[in-house]
């Protein structure tokens, strides 16, 4: 899993695994599921990150498992 952040767009951008993107779909505005040849979810897009999550809440981010 890969996590960018792109200030230049205020983009968040989390990637589930490597396999091709076929179609994307926004679900909601400003949020965009990428899906594979398998119709699973492999990436998911969140546009105007800082006016959903403070900035230094961002930076905060953890994985958990459960």
């Amino acid at each position: 899993m890969k996590i960018h952040y792109d200030q230049q767009v205020d983009a968040l951008y989390i990637r589930l695994d490597d396999s091709d993107i076929i179609e994307s779909e926004e679900v909601k505005e400003g949020i965009i599921l990428d899906y594979n040849k398998q119709d699973q979810v492999v990436g998911i897009e969140i546009l105007k990150i800082s006016k959903r999550i403070p900035l230094p809440e961002l930076k905060k981010i953890q994985f958990e498992l459960a």
